[in-house]
């Protein structure tokens, strides 16, 4: 018996391609509304809460991502290669998720000590949310694996959607009530709830008392590799967050924070579309021997599309926009205008080396995926370190420059992979970024020589922008 698809099928190019596009609808355009909605709350919550709370949830909620990268040891991605799957290592698989995710709760308790010997302020007291949650969110990693199998986007976009909506109101309504950042806290554990009641409604899955340990030994096996590739990815994602409120305390990361959602958040969450979208379709592709430059190239151009214009608007406008941010006492944001401005610019390079994992993965080389993060990760941490200790004048604005030292030579040696691998060129490589590059770089020049206020001009430019390589997408496919 298989489950979901029973692998691979062989298929034209094409369909690959209408694959990509309805994926990128669907996911895109929940990604969208998601976004707004967690914005908005978030916005909300920087003038019900001080800056001091803010700092230390941010803490707390990064290590939590931390933590849940090592849901399903990287299983999930297995599912997505495997040709065929039975009923019974899906059974096997699911007890395996879970009482992984059961343990690694134990070990977030044991070590909650730790985090108030390295920030103090009681913050091991909300490691209790973070150990919660793993369990939840190991016991929706099968649903969510089938449904990435099947494509089936229109679900998988309704369920992010509702978990992001209900996790938002969930912030939303406890900051109201005076929880602190306890409403942070608890609306990042609750989001993987809402998750898993909602991959169970859209894919029922009951497991089975079954165990086949045997069976599951290959998905565990391409697992180690792809589960070591998301550590390392979460570990580089949050980083920053945890040596800043380590070497400049919480409230300074309270303005990092701030500089770094804005800029990266946005960018980020195509980063995590395109991922979330290409990786099946790629799966697919390979097997059947599809044109994966050609896959790729599109994804880099979509990617580019979606975010060029956005940041080019956010860098232009971050003067104006930080000042307007204040705490539950009054404090600016302003500090934040121009970290926010060195991280819009690093965020155009990160999304386009967020491609570079899923080349490793549909490549078959998963270690290389983990060596990767991992490449990341030390050149952050010692970029970070570097500035704390050595150049602690430079503040968070330094911390936020180190962002731009890491993605140009990530993307060298992963442009170098492809080409070797896939045949890509440089000039196919240009050809995707053509467009939304020249029309973000012409956006500003205009913005910033126009005499009216700079906030309005900025809106009506970004949109014009969208518009133009929305028809320029239409007459190119």
């Amino acid at each position: 018996m298989t489950a979901g698809s029973a692998g691979p099928a062989a298929q034209s190019q094409p369909d690959h391609r209408e694959q990509l596009g309805r994926g990128f609808n669907w996911l895109g355009g929940a990604m969208v509304l998601a976004r707004v909605v967690d914005f908005a709350t978030v916005a909300a919550m920087l003038f019900l809460l001080t800056k001091q709370q803010v700092g230390v949830a941010s803490v707390v909620v990064s290590v939590g991502m931390v933590v849940e990268a090592f849901n399903g040891l990287g299983t999930g991605e297995a599912l997505l290669q495997a040709g065929a799957v039975s009923r019974a290592q899906l059974d096997t698989l699911f007890w395996y998720v879970l009482g992984a995710a059961l343990l690694i709760a134990a070990l977030v308790l044991l070590a909650a000590p730790l985090a108030d010997a390295v920030y103090g302020g009681g913050i091991a007291r909300y490691a209790v949310a973070i150990a919660l949650k793993q369990p939840v969110v190991g016991a929706a990693l099968i649903p969510l694996a089938l449904m990435n199998r099947d494509l089936q986007y229109r679900r998988i976009a309704t369920v992010n959607l509702c978990a992001t909506c209900g996790a938002a109101l969930t912030r939303l309504g406890l900051g109201l009530l005076g929880a602190g950042a306890w409403a942070l806290v608890a609306g990042y554990a609750a989001s993987g709830l809402f998750v898993l009641a909602g991959a169970l409604v859209a894919r029922p899955f009951r497991p089975r008392l079954v165990c086949r340990p045997r069976s599951i030994l290959p998905l565990v096996r391409f697992g180690a590799g792809a589960g070591a590739a998301n550590i390392g990815e979460q570990m580089f994602k949050n980083i920053d967050f945890l040596l800043v409120g380590w070497l400049f305390g919480p409230a300074l990361l309270a303005t990092y924070r701030v500089a770094f959602d804005v800029a990266m958040e946005p960018a980020m969450a195509v980063a995590t579309l395109v991922n979330r979208t290409a990786l099946p379709v790629f799966a697919r592709a390979a097997a059947a021997g599809g044109d994966l430059a050609g896959i790729l190239t599109w994804s880099m151009r979509r990617t580019l599309v979606l975010v060029a214009p956005l940041l080019a608007a956010l860098f232009l406008v971050a003067g104006e926009i930080a000042p307007m941010l204040h705490d539950a006492r009054g404090a600016s944001y302003a500090g934040a205008a121009l970290p926010l401005r060195l991280l819009c610019a690093a965020a155009l390079l990160r999304v386009l080396s967020q491609l570079l994992p899923t080349v490793m993965l549909v490549s078959r080389r998963p270690a290389a995926a983990a060596g990767l993060s991992a490449a990341t990760f030390l050149l952050l941490t010692t970029g970070i370190l570097a500035v704390g200790f050595g150049a602690r004048h430079w503040g968070i604005a330094g911390v936020a420059g180190v962002w731009l030292a890491a993605p140009p030579l990530l993307l060298a040696w992963g442009f170098a992979t492809v080409h070797s691998r896939w045949r890509v060129q440089p000039a196919d490589l240009w050809r995707a970024a053509r467009a939304p590059l020249s029309g973000a770089a012409a956006m500003m020049i205009a913005v910033a020589l126009a005499p009216t206020p700079r906030i309005a001009t900025a809106s009506i430019a970004t949109v014009v922008l969208y518009s133009a390589l929305f028809r320029h997408e239409q007459t190119t496919k």
